[in-house]
């Protein structure tokens, strides 16, 4: 975990902000909920709603526990079972779903892997860490995958949340592919748009940006592993 950067500071400072997370730990892998936090604080909802898919752990690596602790409350999707015991023990004002979340409904395959934030239900994506050998495929489990245009007519009936982080290791295009932009605008999307390398050379994915901005979304900020999208009209 880390404090946020003396130049982001100065950077607030000349934007005339005087933002309520000084001091504040970011939770997130490189500091995204502190930067998805300013974006807030300027839109001034102090709690905003989000759904966190791929949510992984209940606060480590995680872009939404900064506002669960601020007060707000969300939707967590988690395919693994045991990953999800954390986030019903630790935050239980959310709502946290056993399943995945993709284009279609059904029962896939979801790779568990021996470094679990690399978990996926891309059968080559798995393989092609298999293959490298410095991970080792676990087991594979028959898991239920959902509609993200469903869960969210199911749990959020009368606003999208404020807040959307994606981290489905190979699959987060797909899922704004299907996304329904004119009913369910969240106002920040985070997304991560980068492969995976353990060389730490990986690939960017232009379409993930290419997308979003099609649809009215700005870049507002890129951590070169995560990219912060802001919806224009709500900016």
């Amino acid at each position: 975990m880390m404090r946020i950067d003396w130049i982001f500071h100065r950077l607030l400072d000349k934007l005339g902000a005087r933002p309520a997370i000084e001091g504040r730990q970011s939770y997130a892998q490189c500091g995204e909920d502190l930067i998805v936090r300013f974006i807030f604080d300027s839109l001034r909802i102090p709690a905003p709603s989000y759904l966190d898919i791929g949510a992984h752990h209940p606060y480590r690596l995680n872009n939404t526990y900064l506002f669960y602790q601020a007060g707000g409350r969300g939707v967590n999707i988690e395919p693994d079972p045991e990953l999800l015991a954390g986030f019903v023990d630790t935050r239980p004002r959310d709502i946290n779903l056993n399943i995945g979340i993709g284009a279609h409904e059904g029962v896939l395959d979801f790779f568990v892997m021996s470094v679990s934030t690399l978990n996926t239900f891309s059968a080559a994506e798995a393989q092609a860490l298999a293959e490298d050998g410095k991970v080792r495929i676990e087991r594979v489990r028959k898991v239920q995958v959902r509609s993200v245009n469903d869960v969210l007519a199911e749990q959020f009936r009368q606003s999208p949340p404020d807040f959307v982080s994606i981290d489905v290791e190979g699959g987060d295009l797909e899922i704004l592919r299907s996304w329904d932009f004119s009913r369910w605008r969240p106002k920040v999307f985070c997304v991560e748009t980068i492969t995976y390398s353990d060389l730490r050379n990986g690939r960017k994915i232009p379409e993930i940006a290419e997308l979003l901005q099609d649809r009215g979304y700005f870049a507002f900020a890129d951590t070169y592993v995560n990219t912060i999208f802001v919806d224009r009209q709500a900016w």
